[in-house]
């Protein structure tokens, strides 16, 4: 290569350089903010995950505290005074509303808090419609309770078997019991009820003189056995 050839790749190097160094000086603030903004949102992630973890641990900590209460009373005043945020405050009705043989008003009161609460995740809600239910009794009349009762029995509901089975006794104490037969036997066909349900279902049937049909076996991961 020649020296004049050189000379215009050395200079046309220089002048590459110095454009991006214009440039870097022009917009290397965007980098470095980037960074930072990737870094600040890191650490308010950590932080925010830190705080919620305290929360639900400060959480933890009051409610076992207020279960140690030596009286019904005290227990229930505990409760109540523990901090609770929308997603826990389900949590802590129900606790309060787990004596009622101790105060039935104050239970009552937690339970129709909780029901009323439309934020509260709805499985808590069904749980809280079913003890109101079942602690009322017959002091609902039957429609009112068939009315609070059927929403929670829609398939997808999570205590969808147990509602299933109050409507059964229900529909056995106002003489329906072509209605009662078909809940309890779908009880003991179902597959997504725990086994202490399903064998409630099954000796009420036995006790009401039904045959009892036994419960539809689970697919196996490997399929039929004894097919080809």
């Amino acid at each position: 290569m020649s020296n004049p050839d050189s000379f215009i790749e050395e200079v046309t190097e220089e002048v590459r350089r110095d454009k991006l160094f214009a440039l870097f000086r022009k917009y290397g603030w965007i980098p470095v903010l980037l960074i930072l903004g990737v870094v600040g949102a890191s650490a308010w992630s950590e932080w925010q995950k830190a705080q919620s973890r305290a929360a639900a641990e400060a959480f933890g900590d009051g409610l076992l505290a207020a279960l140690d209460a030596e009286t019904p009373e005290a227990r229930r005043a505990a409760l109540a005074d523990v901090s609770s945020n929308d997603g826990q405050r389900a949590i802590q009705l129900l606790l309060e509303a787990s004596d009622p043989g101790q105060d039935r008003a104050a239970t009552l009161a937690a339970l129709d808090t909780l029901i009323a609460d439309a934020t509260a995740p709805q499985a808590y809600r069904d749980l809280a419609v079913l003890r109101r239910v079942v602690i009322l009794g017959a002091e609902l009349t039957p429609d009112a309770r068939r009315a609070a009762l059927e929403p929670v029995a829609i398939p997808g509901r999570a205590f969808r078997p147990l509602a299933v089975e109050q409507l059964a006794y229900l529909a056995l104490e106002t003489g329906d019991r072509a209605a009662a037969l078909t809940g309890l036997r779908s009880l003991v066909q179902d597959q997504e009820a725990p086994p202490g349900l399903r064998r409630r279902a099954s000796q009420m049937l036995t006790a009401l003189g039904e045959p009892v049909e036994d419960a539809a076996p689970q697919p196996t991961a490997g399929g039929d056995v004894g097919q080809d």
